[in-house]
C-alpha cells in the first residue's frame, strides 16, 4: 500500500530551522510558537549539522537553572551524532520503520550536498496512510 508513495508529496517543505549560535531561548520560542517538536540546525549554507528537540531544550533550561547559569546556545544542546536523515529517493515505509525503531518523531530530508530540503514527520506519514487507505 505505502511502498510506492513519492516522499516529496508528504515532506514539510520549509521546516523551521535555526543556527547553532542562536540562544536556546530563541529555539524554545520557535518550538512553542510553531507548535513543533523540534528544529533542524543548519549552517550558513543550509547544510544540516544537527537537530534540537523539545527534550534537548528542556534539558538545557533545567541545566542552567540547576547550575545557576545562562542557558547558552543551541550548539551546546543539539544532537549531532548518529543523525538519521532521509533523501527524496528513500522509501516511506523504510523511513517509518526506522522512526518507530528509534522512537523519533521526525527526520530531516537532505539533498546530495547535505542541504536541508524538508522534513518528514510522523504526522506526514499518517497523512500518506490516510490518502492510500
Amino acid at each position: 500500500m505505502l511502498k510506492n508513495i513519492d516522499l516529496s508529496s508528504y515532506i514539510v517543505q520549509h521546516p523551521i530551522k535555526i543556527r547553532p549560535d542562536a540562544n536556546l531561548f530563541d529555539a524554545v520560542d520557535l518550538i512553542v510558537t510553531h507548535r513543533i517538536s523540534g528544529l533542524c540546525v543548519v549552517d550558513a549554507d543550509d547544510r544540516l549539522i544537527g537537530v534540537l528537540s523539545e527534550m534537548d531544550c528542556l534539558r538545557g533550561v533545567f541545566s542552567a537553572t540547576y547550575n545557576d547559569s545562562g542557558v547558552g546556545s543551541v550548539a551546546e544542546f543539539m544532537t549531532t551524532r548518529n543523525l538519521h536523515v532521509a533523501k527524496l529517493s528513500d522509501n516511506i515505509v523504510d523511513i517509518a520503520t526506522e522512526m518507530l525503531a528509534r522512537k523519533i518523531r521526525r527526520q530531516p530530508v537532505i539533498d546530495a550536498d547535505g542541504r536541508l530540503i524538508g522534513q518528514i514527520t510522523i504526522r506526514q506519514i499518517l497523512r500518506a496512510v490516510k490518502t492510500f487507505a
